[in-house]
């Protein structure tokens, strides 16, 4: 008999762990109203798939994640890693910033065993919900061997992304989560069948390690837009270590923008140049001349996820050279 794997289901509220008032109401709700142990005593096929224990780190919508909140995750889960009769951590989680939490994860754990982080687009108590289908599913993909050493994961709608490509793409649909590139892979009747894997170093090959990080350097995003003034750009660099600047295109930049931007580089402030599309490469020194202005581009880094790369990238250097090889190798 095969033995069950060892899992950890950790609960940080969200959607999945909301209620409503109807079965029919899957917009509006409160969230983060469950507990943990709820959501998996609704869900009895679990224990087929793993031996559980269950604990609740947070209880809140994942909007309200910072900083703090991602260490304060991440450190409880290399705990959990490294012990013996653990074998992966499956984190429930609101979908509003899940791919920021799970991409933050996926750069910082040193451990190959499986870590998937799992939301709802509606809550359990809704009609349709797909609450209990994700949770069974991201339970079955941490449980299973062929899930280690992919990095964290975030499973939803049947499907298995990697955290350094899906993005949530939609306000209320159940198929809201894409990736660029495709899906890992997709789990049927609680088994996970893989396609492909991630071809960016993660986890175990990455130099940042959430054992030694106590604080995150300040990097903010500025979003483009037509009637964007230079005044709010400098003001938004003027206290930040680091700038995501989200051009239109391929991260153009207006030119009345430029000169807050090069300033703001002369000043130290490490500025990137991404894409407010969110999909497609930015080229350096293609739209700009980003060497001549000391800026950095994002290769094709969402914007969101560029932040969490680029701080990361400054608690070890400030080196522009360095800091542009990072965008390329992860």
């Amino acid at each position: 008999m095969t033995t069950k794997a060892s899992i950890v289901v950790i609960g940080t509220g969200g959607t999945i762990a909301g209620q409503g008032k109807t079965t029919v109401n899957t917009s509006t709700y409160l969230c983060s109203v469950l507990g943990i142990g709820e959501l998996l005593e609704s869900i009895p096929q679990v224990s087929a798939l793993a031996n559980l224990q269950a604990e609740q780190l947070l209880q809140t919508g994942s909007e309200n994640f910072d900083n703090g909140h991602l260490l304060a995750i991440g450190k409880r889960i290399a705990e959990l890693l490294a012990r013996n009769d653990v074998d992966g951590v499956v984190v429930t989680h609101g979908t509003d910033t899940i791919e920021e939490t799970s991409y933050f994860l996926h750069l910082t754990l040193k451990s190959a065993k499986p870590v998937v982080v799992v939301g709802s687009m509606r809550p359990p108590s809704a009609m349709s919900s797909d609450a209990a289908l994700n949770l069974y599913d991201a339970l079955a993909v941490a449980a299973h061997p062929s899930s280690r050493g992919l990095g964290a994961l975030v499973v939803a709608n049947s499907e298995i992304h990697t955290a350094r490509d899906v993005v949530k793409s939609n306000s209320f649909k159940l198929d809201a989560f894409r990736s660029p590139y495709g899906a890992l892979g997709i789990v049927i009747e609680g088994t996970p069948r893989y396609y492909r894997r991630p071809a960016r170093a993660h986890t175990l090959d990455t130099p940042w390690s959430i054992d030694t990080l106590r604080t995150l350097p300040k990097v903010d995003i500025v979003y483009a837009y037509g009637a964007l003034e230079s005044s709010a750009v400098a003001a938004i660099a003027k206290n930040a270590r680091g700038l995501v600047f989200a051009g239109t295109g391929n991260g153009n930049v207006a030119g009345h923008l430029i000169g807050p931007l090069r300033d703001a580089a002369r000043r130290g402030v490490r500025v990137v140049r991404a894409s407010r599309t969110g999909n497609g490469v930015v080229l350096h020194n293609a739209a700009q001349p980003d060497d001549e202005y000391g800026w950095l581009t994002v290769d094709d880094q969402a914007p969101l996820k560029a932040r969490l790369l680029l701080t990361l990238a400054l608690t070890q250097t400030d080196d522009t050279n360095a800091l542009q090889a990072v965008f390329e190798r992860y």
